[in-house]
């Protein structure tokens, strides 16, 4: 959760009342955040202002600001109304070059006219900017924003990627010139380690920067890195020009409002903006950016007061969800529907279920019925049928004198493929996009891996070495709204002087004995009954040539079989590549296969 930092008396003053510590700590848990702590007695001993660190929830960007927690706990007060943001005539454009989408092809602007700030303000003003970098904008790989001052440059204005040895300009703070590609070095020193410099990684390998110029080709900013010293606001600047550049076009929306939204309100026609029309030059096409819109969503009130545990009228869920911002209207044509309308600095509101929680924290959690009125749902935990299925696996093995082990769900790319002598064929394995080292590319889709890598590590104890696991493997399908699905396996590796294939299909014959499933001898595949058998397989190569078998299961009489696994006798080199000097012999079954 993101903690803010706020003045305290200037926070009272915006409230318009001086609360007690305990009033202040009561109402922020009302309302959903938490107060974490209170800097007046420290803040007094060493002359300081008094200040309060707020944690708000990771989604509540509108919060991220003294203004937006002011003007929210206002209107859960009932002391103040939901701002009406107003667009005014657009005077400038922002033309995107085609050459961004090597780098980052979104770009949106505003421009905030008429504005006052004072030293808190002002503060509050680049505050939010760092909070919305380091939170939404995932350290500006998503988002970076830039402000200027209007009056130092002139629009239109121009979204270009420009490669590093042709852009030219100097950096905020900063009194010599630089070129792209040195102002990269420049970052990448000791100094700008921790500053600047930990954003460069971001477009350092790039053919193109991305940069804003203006009408007269001057360099405005150099996203995500550094804004130019011509362009600089100051507490003085009375019109602000902001351009945001993004990978991520929702994201980039998101950020734009909260920044207008927040301090709109200093302007001289408060909650004013003026937008700009952004023209992308490969189509054609434009839009004006801020979109200050509201959204709109339908929910049930029967499903509200079905999950809250009362009987509330269409008028008091309005009247508690506009506490938190949201306004509602009464479907004309469902009297059990109502329209609610999202502003601006709402973004978290994705689902009826966010209404549903403001409309519990508008009634007040303290207020809401116990017991058995709460909700006809069954809040008793219980585990899932997969869980209870692994529970016999794990029993069984361990009667059978088998240790446990919990190995980590990612692995190397090698270790998953190469190291067991099978070849990727990018069906089935989900890869990280951004691994941090070669020791996890890939999520497991067997559990051999793990396994090995334990023996490796425990190869020095006495023989022979029995241990198995029972955990989750993932493959990837793209036909699946999450392109990917966990499957339940268990797996046990025998390690010793020999390879103990007797003992591995010992344990197996436990497993299904356990389950009440057969051993099919000699009818095979041509029986009809339920239970399973073995089939020789030399397409498994992980296993010695000869010596792998697959596991075929019938669930039912007259069921086709299906293969539920499979066993045999490790290949040496396998065994090599995991550094053990033994043989062994390894069982995998799909557990699922048994709900």
């Amino acid at each position: 959760m993101p903690t803010v930092t706020v003045n305290k008396q200037q926070l009272y003053d915006l409230l318009g009342k001086n609360y007690s510590n305990n009033e202040f700590d009561e109402l922020c848990f009302q309302f959903g955040v938490e107060l974490d702590e209170d800097t007046t007695e420290e803040a007094l001993k060493n002359g300081e202002e008094p200040e309060f660190k707020i944690d708000i929830g990771a989604n509540r960007y509108d919060l991220l600001c003294i203004e937006g927690i002011a003007q929210s706990l206002n209107e859960y007060l009932g002391r103040c109304e939901t701002p009406k943001y107003t667009l005014t005539a657009p005077t400038t454009e922002l033309y995107v070059d085609p050459s961004t989408e090597q780098v980052r092809p979104y770009a949106a602007a505003a421009i905030l006219r008429d504005i006052h700030f004072d030293e808190k303000s002002y503060a509050s003003f680049i505050a939010l900017q760092d909070k919305l970098h380091s939170n939404i904008c995932r350290n500006r790989s998503l988002v970076a924003m830039g402000t200027h001052d209007l009056d130092s440059i002139k629009g239109p204005f121009h979204y270009r990627g420009v490669t590093p040895k042709d852009i030219k300009f100097t950096p905020l703070n900063q009194t010599q010139e630089f070129t792209g590609d040195k102002l990269i070095e420049f970052y990448k020193t000791p100094e700008q380690k921790n500053n600047i410099g930990r954003f460069v990684h971001i477009i350092e390998d790039s053919p193109v920067y991305p940069v804003i110029y203006d009408y007269e080709d001057n360099v405005c900013s150099l996203p995500p890195l550094i804004n130019s010293e011509r362009s600089k606001i100051s507490m003085d600047t009375r019109n602000v020009f902001i351009e945001l550049t993004a990978t991520d076009k929702t994201k980039l929306e998101i950020v734009l409002n909260q920044l207008v939204a927040m301090f709109s309100r200093y302007s001289s026609k408060q909650f004013s903006i003026e937008p700009v029309k952004i023209v992308s030059e490969h189509n054609g096409q434009s839009r004006l950016t801020p979109n200050l819109d509201d959204r709109t969503m339908d929910v049930s009130m029967k499903y509200i007061n079905s999950a809250l545990g009362l009987q509330l009228s269409a008028d008091e869920i309005i009247k508690y969800i506009k506490k938190l911002s949201l306004h509602g209207t009464q479907s004309s044509t469902d009297s059990d529907i109502l329209t609610v309308s999202i502003p601006i600095t709402r973004p978290d509101i994705l689902h009826p279920c966010d209404i549903m929680e403001d409309a519990a924290i508008g009634y007040g959690y303290d207020n809401l019925p116990k017991g058995e009125k709460l909700s006809n749902a069954n809040f008793i935990a219980s585990a899932l049928p997969i869980n209870k299925v692994a529970d016999v696996f794990r029993i069984a093995s361990s009667q059978a004198s088998w240790l446990e082990v919990m190995a980590l769900t990612l692995c190397s790319h090698d270790e998953n493929f190469s190291f067991l002598r099978t070849k990727d064929d990018g069906s089935k394995v989900v890869k990280l996009a951004n691994p941090k080292t070669l020791e996890y590319q890939v999520v497991r889709t067997t559990l051999l891996p793990g396994l090995l890598k334990t023996v490796k590590e425990n190869r020095k104890h006495s023989l022979p070495i029995k241990v198995f696991e029972c955990g989750d493997v993932v493959f990837k399908n793209l036909a699946l709204e999450r392109k990917s699905y966990n499957e339940r396996h268990w797996g046990a590796i025998y390690v010793g002087k020999n390879s103990g294939f007797e003992v591995i299909q010992g344990l197996l014959g436990k497993i299904m004995q356990t389950f009440r499933t057969q051993w099919i001898a000699d009818y095979g595949a041509e029986s009809t009954g339920r239970g399973y058998w073995i089939e020789q397989d030399d397409s498994l190569t992980t296993y010695f040539e000869g010596r792998g078998a697959r596991v075929l299961f019938r669930s039912k009489e007259g069921s086709e079989p299906q293969v539920i696994g499979h066993l045999g006798v490790l290949h040496p080199e396998v065994m090599k590549n995991f550094d053990i000097l033994h043989a062994a012999s390894y069982v995998e079954l799909n557990a699922e296969v048994f709900l």
